[in-house]
């Protein structure tokens, strides 16, 4: 995921998502051999030489100006997402080692979950690992708490968990949805040997990645509503909210909520009460779970 190869990569695949009507071209132009938009048309829209448009497609523009960068995403109609991703990947100094420390959740914030528990809410960070959740998080969604800690990752569960897989019946959406952010994030952070295994687990193992992936989809999580076909309750539509936290900007704090009076509602304050101790009730009998022996999964951090 080096700077070069993802700024031309994402750049060529906006160019051909274009046709040369959208932008005003007349229909036809001759033969062509790559659909889209061809390199010397973006570059007269967007008022730049052919060599320095080139350039830039190809990681040698280390000084381009925000002026050109604005102009390119305004021929090529990027979205506030994809402009940023845009200056992101020409901005990076290429190969730039990582020196992350591990990410934890704040214990205020473990109490903020723990607090809200009759609200499904989770906390994730970078690479889109879980670092922190409360239980009706877990009845919802999966077990975090009994995931090893490597496992506790939104993306991986959402492509390759079969269980999680389920849930969801707007699978292409919420594909797209985890596919974009966890672009954004590469784009941040190019030289990320734990993003880049992991991108390298999704590629081998999950097509819908792959297709998803080639395409360069970038989409922040930000808000919107989500559609589950949860096992226990059956249909729930919940709105969901994803907060940056403001001591750690690569920390999320996503919050799903139905709207009052609704089934959603009442189909969510039953989930509650079935996972009410945090273990399910068809869980409470098996060696192990008997009360008072249950994981405090809420206070539970991944490592990363």
């Amino acid at each position: 995921m080096k700077r070069r190869t993802e700024l031309g990569e994402f750049l060529r695949s906006r160019r051909a998502r274009l046709r040369p009507e959208d932008v005003g071209f007349a229909p036809g132009g001759g033969i062509r051999r790559v659909p889209g938009l061809r390199r010397e048309e973006l570059a007269y829209l967007a008022g730049i030489s052919v060599e320095y448009y080139v350039r830039l497609e190809q990681g040698r523009n280390p000084g381009v100006s925000d002026a050109v960068l604005d102009a390119v995403a305004r021929v090529l109609c990027l979205d506030e997402d994809e402009r940023s991703h845009l200056h992101r990947l020409a901005r990076q100094p290429a190969g730039v080692p990582r020196q992350d420390r591990p990410q934890q959740a704040r214990p205020g914030m473990r109490q903020l979950l723990y607090t809200i528990g009759d609200t499904p809410a989770f906390v994730f960070g970078r690479r889109m690992d879980i670092l922190a959740w409360n239980q009706l998080a877990c009845a919802l969604i999966t077990d975090f708490g009994a995931l090893a800690p490597h496992e506790r990752n939104l993306a991986r569960l959402v492509l390759l968990d079969e269980n999680v897989l389920r849930l969801y019946p707007d699978r292409e959406f919420v594909v797209k949805d985890t596919v974009g952010h966890l672009r954004l994030d590469a784009g941040r952070h190019p030289d990320d040997p734990q993003l880049a295994a992991l991108v390298g687990e999704l590629s081998l193992k999950s097509e819908e990645f792959r297709r998803h992936w080639s395409m360069h989809t970038v989409k922040s999580k930000s808000h919107g509503y989500k559609r589950f076909e949860h096992p226990v309750v059956g249909a729930l539509t919940l709105q969901y909210e994803t907060l940056h936290l403001p001591d750690d900007s690569e920390q999320y704090l996503t919050v799903y909520t139905a709207r009052p009076g609704t089934a959603d509602a009442e189909n969510l304050r039953i989930l509650s009460s079935w996972y009410g101790d945090g273990t399910p009730r068809d869980r409470r009998l098996e060696p192990g779970h008997e009360r008072g022996q249950d994981t405090d999964t809420h206070s539970n951090s991944a490592d990363s």
